[in-house]
């Protein structure tokens, strides 16, 4: 645990109206809410329907909050301690093989980067740690501080898109040469300062990109998104419906490309190209063919809903895909 829980009011996530609506909650399904966070989708699916909530997270603080929350919900909400991309097997061990909905809300969450201490936000001074679960695995501040220079440069611009990386690494390695970095701020700083051009004309923080590569890195999130993708094909039953919020274009293109090819919706490359007839058959429908946004009124109100992207399928009766058989 990193500490004791703060009280946190109800909190409303993006696009909740529209998971709401693609998961249809009714009484005596089950539902996987697999990045419970503050439990704004589990909250909103015990109040619409008589159905029971997994919760899961690999956040240590999101569980306690989950098991206080539960209290309120008389045994319809369990939160289990976990990675989501472990979800087949997390339930498995609870008893429960088969579920009616899953929602996935990609990324971090507004607590913990709104929460200094845990080391998200560059606006907001805290120790560089950046792990979803403080107990494992490497901190920012250990990759920062021991990764060389080419493989910094190579995660910033991978999972940032950064096209600076090669800059911001070398400043990164020089800075260290005068001792560890250790917080947020300092990191910032030295990433604002390898951005050519003044930061005011920046539309975006210069350091969010870093932030935001360092973060993906350190929680092996793509590859967490791939392992729950294939766990959700797994879990769901005939008729189940999986909801996805992604929040940039790394996620977004990963589920698109997951949905898309187990819809058998990926196409050939080639129209003249024979149609592939190896292929398993398909484990989803798509609900809708393109990305679902955020309202015009929650984009205005809330600014971390204009990046967001909704994708939504339904499970068929096909059994789910080998391990290893295509894209992912």
């Amino acid at each position: 645990m990193t500490g004791a829980i703060p009280h946190t009011p109800p909190h409303t996530p993006v696009m909740l109206r529209e998971v709401l609506d693609a998961l249809e909650p009714r009484a005596g399904a089950i539902i996987v809410d697999g990045t419970f966070g503050a439990g704004g989708y589990s909250r909103a699916f015990l109040d619409a329907a008589d159905c029971t909530v997994w919760g899961i997270d690999r956040d240590p603080d999101a569980v306690a909050r989950g098991k206080a929350l539960a209290k309120e919900y008389d045994g319809r909400l369990r939160v289990l301690h976990g990675r989501f991309g472990d979800m087949a097997d997390l339930l498995a061990a609870e008893g429960v093989d088969q579920v009616d909905g899953i929602a996935l809300d990609l990324g971090v969450s507004s607590t913990q980067i709104d929460t200094g201490a845990r080391g998200f936000s560059f606006r907001l001074d805290g120790p560089l740690d950046m792990r979803m679960d403080p107990e494992a695995g490497e901190s920012a501040a250990d990759l920062v501080n021991s990764g060389d220079e080419k493989e910094l440069a190579h995660i910033i611009y991978t999972f940032g898109e950064e096209r600076h990386a090669r800059r911001i690494a070398r400043a990164i390695v020089a800075a260290r040469a005068e001792g560890p970095i250790v917080g947020t701020g300092a990191l910032a700083g030295i990433v604002r300062a390898a951005i050519p051009g003044p930061a005011a004309a920046q539309k975006i923080d210069p350091a969010t990109r870093t932030f935001q590569a360092l973060r993906i890195h350190v929680n092996d999130e793509l590859g967490e998104l791939d392992r729950g993708l294939a766990g959700a094909e797994k879990l769901l039953g005939a008729g189940g419906r999986l909801a996805v919020v992604a929040f940039h274009s790394l996620e977004d293109r990963r589920v698109k490309q997951f949905l898309r090819e187990r819809a058998g919706a990926a196409g050939r490359g080639s129209r003249h190209l024979p149609e592939d007839t190896s292929a398993p058959a398909p484990t989803f429908s798509l609900i809708a063919r393109n990305a679902i946004a955020a309202s015009a009124a929650e984009s205005a109100a809330n600014s971390r809903a204009r990046s967001a992207k909704l994708r939504v399928a339904e499970r068929t009766a096909a059994p789910a895909w080998p391990a290893g058989t295509g894209a992912n």
